[in-house]
């Protein structure tokens, strides 16, 4: 039996189907995690991930009053120091969705004493 366009055309619908299959299947494997559970991102959320297994693609989510708090996404340096370096991706909303990369994620509130108080959380992403 000849092969014509119509083949062709077929291979690429299925491809098509496979792979927003494959990508459904990845975001469907995400958790979404509201940082510091029903309190929210206040003081004292450093212990928050402990016993947590929390996974690259993951989703933080920070509730809070946005005229006294925020959230900084930092570098370790600038979470044990509680400095927010240039160019720090600053969020401000209060209700802010973030993805988690590999490695250590770090994050601080920036109002003045916030951080020093404990308004930080540094979560590690498998």
């Amino acid at each position: 039996m000849a092969q014509g366009r119509g083949s062709a055309s077929v291979g690429v619908v299925v491809g098509a189907v496979l792979l927003c299959l494959l990508l459904h299947s990845e975001v469907a494997r995400a958790a979404i995690y509201t940082v510091g559970d029903r309190a929210g991102w206040t003081f004292n959320t450093v212990s928050w991930p402990r016993g947590k297994r929390l996974r690259a693609g993951d989703v933080l989510v920070f509730k809070y009053n946005p005229s006294v708090h925020n959230v900084v996404a930092v570098d370790g340096r600038s979470y044990s120091s509680c400095g927010t370096p240039r160019g720090a991706k600053i969020y401000k909303s209060g209700n802010d969705r973030i993805t988690l990369a590999r490695g250590t994620n770090y994050f601080i509130c920036n109002f003045p004493g916030h951080c020093q108080s404990g308004m930080k959380v540094a979560v590690t992403a498998a």
